[in-house]
């Protein structure tokens, strides 16, 4: 049997293409447009109005603009969505750049650690190689965020705004990452060096200084007190003086993150359901929260989102936005392209096959915020996004069918108090000692 292309295959395989009546025709559509242009079924957006039985009023929409903090959005979208109505403010937002400085600081001690943890390592070790392919970047979990809070707190936008470097952050991220490069050679030696414990830790102090420079150079220096003063939406005045970032996450928002908790949907045979789940080298604040998920079947895993939303919470998701979705219309749906239909082929493949062979993974996290239920089923989802007004038709909210729900989003952060006694038994029980995957697993890809 021969393993090369031969002159034959190529004459075959022309001669299927010229007996298709149609081949000529859709190769000049698919040339002069594109595959997801030329395979856009119309159809799709008929579904995809945007009533929902179950909405949850959230106001504008915000702009990560060019930095993938995704995730830190949608999770301070959360947290400010019942601080605007109980204080009647208009277009207000928690300041994602404080997060992202203590953020960037934190990771980038956190891979200092983990340099000295694996310094015995060869480099070409794949954990070596892990680590050094992406010191720190922009990407994060839930269980992260819930870290940098607890430790630091949160201020409003208003306090510590953008910066060119928050929301274009592929400078930063670029000069961070070879400056912990230069530093992983350095303590990598000292280990090898057998130096003492405190000569690496001095070492690593004085490189941390070198990268706090370089974040209050770029982001602005973190307020320590504050003064708040806002505008409600009845022209009422307010000024609060004297606040620290902690103070006034307990006063104004008050979220007890312990309750709140990372759901998973990944239908895959190394991650039985009904269990919990942490991801190697995966976090940030070193003695912080653990990045922690529990393994549900798809129905059970709706099913606490949907009760979630009907007790007027939106949902922070996260999923692979890039597949079968739309942008411009702001819509994902399974059936929005008919790529099989328009090129002869079949392209499926199940939710689980797509994670084991790298066609999937979670790229993007966003809010779900409303739910349309026809006898007592979800049809679509309203989701806000963090792209801005302009992407999409609908003022930077998107609508999410059911069935994308169902092949597309693997994670969701849920109330405790939505949970089922037996799944919180296993969440007691596994609290401590979660199965470890793989620092490459796509469970984790949301902070790559």
């Amino acid at each position: 049997m021969s393993k090369e292309i031969t002159n034959a295959n190529i004459e075959k395989f022309a001669q299927d293409f010229a007996e298709s009546a149609k081949s000529n025709a859709i190769a000049n559509t698919v040339a002069h447009n594109g595959i997801d242009a030329s395979s856009r079924n119309l159809g799709a957006d008929i579904a995809m109005t945007p009533n929902f039985s179950v909405e949850i009023q959230t106001g504008d929409v915000a702009n990560q603009k060019q930095s993938g903090r995704c995730w830190m959005f949608a999770a301070l979208n959360t947290m400010r969505h019942p601080l605007q109505d109980k204080f009647e403010l208009k277009g207000f937002e928690l300041s994602q750049n404080y997060t992202n400085f203590w953020d960037k600081f934190e990771k980038s001690n956190f891979f200092l650690e983990n340099v000295i943890e694996t310094a015995n390592l060869p480099l070409g070790d794949r954990k070596v190689d892990f680590l050094m392919a992406t010191p720190q970047q922009d990407g994060g979990q839930w269980d992260m965020l819930c870290a940098l809070i607890e430790k630091y707190g949160l201020v409003p936008k208003s306090v510590m705004p953008e910066t060119y470097n928050s929301s274009r952050s592929s400078e930063l991220n670029a000069t961070l990452n070879t400056k912990l490069r230069q530093d992983a050679v350095e303590l990598r030696q000292l280990v090898a060096d057998d130096k003492s414990a405190d000569e690496i830790t001095t070492a690593k102090e004085a490189m941390l200084d070198d990268v706090y420079r370089i974040l209050v150079f770029t982001l602005g220096k973190p307020p320590v007190k504050f003064d708040w003063e806002y505008t409600n939406n009845n022209h009422q005045y307010h000024i609060e003086r004297d606040l620290t970032p902690k103070s006034f996450y307990d006063k104004y928002v008050g979220m007890d993150l312990e309750n709140y908790l990372s759901m998973i949907n990944s239908p895959t045979d190394d991650k039985p359901y009904n269990h919990v789940y942490t991801v190697d080298l995966l976090g940030n604040v070193v003695g912080g929260r653990q990045v922690r998920h529990m393994n549900l079947k798809i129905d059970d895993f709706k099913a606490l989102a949907v009760k979630q939303l009907q007790a007027g919470e939106t949902v922070w998701f996260g999923s692979d936005v890039g597949k079968s979705s739309d942008r411009k219309e702001g819509i994902m749906a399974t059936d929005v392209y008919q790529k099989d239909d328009l090129l002869g082929v079949d392209l499926s493949l199940t939710k689980a096959q797509r994670l084991d062979y790298g066609e999937s993974l979670m790229t993007h996290a966003m809010v779900l915020t409303g739910v349309d239920l026809v006898d007592g089923k979800p049809t679509k989802w309203k989701v806000e996004n963090s792209w801005g007004e302009k992407a999409g038709n609908f003022k930077g909210y998107f609508i999410m069918s059911d069935a994308w729900f169902d092949e597309y989003v693997y994670q969701v952060v849920i109330n405790k108090k939505f949970l089922s006694e037996e799944q919180l038994q296993v969440i007691a029980a596994e609290k401590d000692k979660p199965t470890v995957l793989k620092p490459w697993d796509p469970m984790g890809a949301l902070a790559l």
